[in-house]
């Protein structure tokens, strides 16, 4: 975050971008997104952010995961015994 502010410091004191960046060690466009978070967000927008991602494209509603579960616990007797009969380890009984 030092780092950063430096640069914000140089950028802001008149540097150019494309000399900063250059110096730096960073593309213009990343140079560019560093002093936006600046702008908007103050020092606290230069911290490192975390990237995990805010919601997952494939994850189910709570509600949904919920009564999910529910049925597999209440059909998990019956399909334990069914998978015992199929496999030979348990005899079947009419």
């Amino acid at each position: 975050m030092d780092e950063r502010m430096r640069f914000v410091i140089r950028l802001k004191d008149g540097e150019s971008m494309a000399s900063l960046c250059g110096k730096f060690g960073i593309s213009r466009k990343t140079g560019y997104k560093i002093f936006e978070r600046h702008e908007q967000c103050g020092p606290e927008g230069l911290s490192d952010r975390t990237r995990r991602p805010y919601r997952y494209a494939r994850q189910l509603p709570e509600p949904a995961e919920a009564a999910i579960i529910r049925a597999k616990r209440a059909l998990s007797p019956v399909l334990h015994r069914t998978s015992q009969v199929i496999s030979g380890r348990r005899a079947f009984k009419s």
